[in-house]
């Protein structure tokens, strides 16, 4: 049964720095894209971030672009999400995501993701 646990939110001002992490267990983790995904109050779900299995390959989405570096360290199953110059905007509940998948790519859709974490609160304030 594969496990993802978030850690790492909190409360912000505008323009700090945040790191989220995504413990992941269950299976090989080194196999599998991850990702991170948000939900802002009355809002729907929206993808962030996305890394390959091997961690070289990386997509934004447009918003976060240039602020925020995924990235991850296999041989500590764990996916890293660092936020830079948060606004208000970044106000959100973040999930961590994984695919079924072995080497495939994940999806920026969230009913295309298979595993989610409980999510984390992030909250920046102006």
């Amino acid at each position: 049964q594969v496990q993802l646990v978030e850690s790492g939110g909190g409360l912000v001002q505008a323009g700090g720095s945040l790191r989220l992490s995504c413990a992941a267990s269950g299976r090989t983790f080194s196999r599998y894209p991850m990702g991170w995904f948000r939900q802002a109050p009355g809002k729907d779900r929206e993808f962030v971030a996305r890394i390959s299995w091997s961690g070289d390959g990386t997509y934004y989405a447009d918003s976060v672009k240039g602020r925020f570096t995924i990235s991850r360290d296999n041989a500590k199953n764990t996916v890293f999400l660092q936020m830079n110059s948060l606004k208000p905007e970044d106000t959100a509940v973040y999930y961590c995501a994984a695919a079924r998948t072995p080497f495939a790519v994940l999806s920026t859709t969230p009913s295309g993701v298979d595993y989610w974490g409980q999510g984390t609160q992030v909250t920046v304030s102006s």
